[in-house]
């Protein structure tokens, strides 16, 4: 049985863990070869051995990888084709949720590590993906992973915000370069997806949360981004690019004001820096009221 995305070969940064885990063992479904990026380490390697049980573990290839590091999203472009052959999708998705709290409160530093992460990382791979991808002259996909956050306030912390924002426009911009080189961009924009990063430590909060503010009645998977990734990797979609794919259950229909806006929001009350999944330790610091 032949697979939508057969001898097609993947990178996807983030791929340890959610929606990046999600997307490889469905691309790998479809007869993808894949190479996964991320920086923790631990569950790159559970990733690695959940697809050996599945007889996959050949056609799949993992690597630590910081994105904000150059030589380090190059080794997974390179490590593609290497071990593969070739890249024909590359899949920019790792994330944090970096710097939240008052902007009053926000360091430099958390600043500059949220874009570094979410805007210098896919800046990366679009860069290192479309040069092997021009030199291939075969086409491609790029797609990477914006945020209903960055469409407009109220749904996410003004770094992050501000970062998804950049990733939706550069993915329209660079696609603009890109299509004389049959080289689609298309970014994905989730809304609430239950992810180690959106739920950390309080799983039940997140899905009151969900149940308050999200119209559709099922909570968001990574799955339901793995499904649109697949559709933007396979040849269904040769003819979309430049586009921004709102994945949210109708979040953003209904106008969201997740974490509220008066000053007794609880995203208002702390201040520090969300590092995710990535194995990094982050930091809560109280806000002083005033």
């Amino acid at each position: 049985m032949s697979g939508r995305l057969d001898g097609k070969v993947a990178v996807i940064t983030g791929g340890g863990s959610g929606i990046g885990r999600a997307t490889a063992f469905t691309f790998l479904r479809e007869g993808a070869t894949v190479v996964i990026g991320d920086l923790n380490e631990a569950s790159l390697g559970e990733t690695g051995a959940l697809a050996r049980t599945q007889g996959a573990g050949d056609r799949l290839a993992s690597l630590r990888a910081d994105v904000s590091a150059e030589r380090d999203v190059a080794a997974l472009v390179g490590l593609a084709v290497e071990r593969f052959g070739g890249l024909d999708c590359m899949f920019n998705n790792a994330g944090v949720g970096g710097a939240f709290g008052p902007i009053g409160e926000t360091t430099v530093e958390e600043w500059d590590f949220t874009f570094a992460v979410l805007v210098r990382g896919v800046f990366l791979g679009m860069k290192h993906a479309s040069n092997r991808m021009k030199a291939q002259g075969r086409g491609g996909s790029i797609i990477n992973t914006a945020s209903v956050a960055g469409i407009g306030g109220g749904a996410g912390p003004h770094a992050y915000s501000a970062a998804k924002a950049a990733v939706a426009n550069l993915s329209r911009a660079v696609s603009a370069e890109m299509a004389a080189h049959r080289v689609r961009v298309n970014a994905i924009a989730p809304g609430l997806i239950k992810t180690p990063l959106a739920t950390g430590h309080r799983e039940d909060a997140w899905e009151r949360l969900v149940q308050q503010k999200q119209p559709w009645p099922d909570l968001g998977l990574p799955q339901h981004i793995a499904d649109t990734a697949l559709f933007l990797a396979g040849d269904e979609s040769r003819f979309i690019t430049g586009q921004v794919i709102v994945v949210d259950g109708g979040l953003t229909a209904l106008g969201p004001d997740i974490f509220g806006h008066d000053v007794d929001s609880r995203m208002l009350r702390k201040a520090g820096l969300n590092t995710g999944s990535t194995g990094v330790p982050g930091r809560v610091r109280e806000v002083r009221r005033t």
